[in-house]
């Protein structure tokens, strides 16, 4: 186990409990629409039908599913300690439903033209976690 120290006084990292249930019912290859009507507080089910709508060109439609799972994802930020900013970490994968849905507005936004929300939401997700940044482009 590696502990980082925040040696800028910052708010510590904020780690989502874990939901195995969407996750393992996605894995099972279970529609994500299904999911989310299941578990609809999963910003991971969210962020699938979110990436599904864009690959398939219904941008508007994977701007609205994005929207959703970002905001699914901050009210469960702000219910486990998280006050408006600080660290999101990628490597804790119960974060990656709502980083992933935060990806997904930023790149939904701008294909609409929306600019001011894509950079926003892209600054949002770097400076959230960096790593998530990186990994999804």
């Amino acid at each position: 186990m590696t502990i980082h120290e925040n040696l800028l006084g910052g708010p510590p990292p904020t780690h989502l409990p874990d939901e195995p249930e969407p996750r393992e019912l996605l894995a099972q290859g279970t529609a994500p629409a299904d999911v989310a009507a299941k578990c609809p507080t999963s910003s991971l089910a969210w962020a699938q039908l979110a990436d599904e709508a864009f690959e398939r060109g219904s941008v508007v439609e994977s701007y609205a599913y994005a929207r959703t799972g970002y905001h699914r994802g901050l009210d469960a930020l702000r219910r486990n300690g998280w006050k408006g900013h600080g660290p999101v970490p990628w490597e804790h994968e119960p974060n990656r439903g709502f980083l992933r849905a935060l990806h997904a507005l930023a790149r939904a936004a701008q294909a609409i033209g929306e600019q001011e929300e894509y950079e926003r939401c892209s600054q949002f997700l770097k400076d959230s976690s960096p790593a998530a940044a990186q990994t999804l482009g």
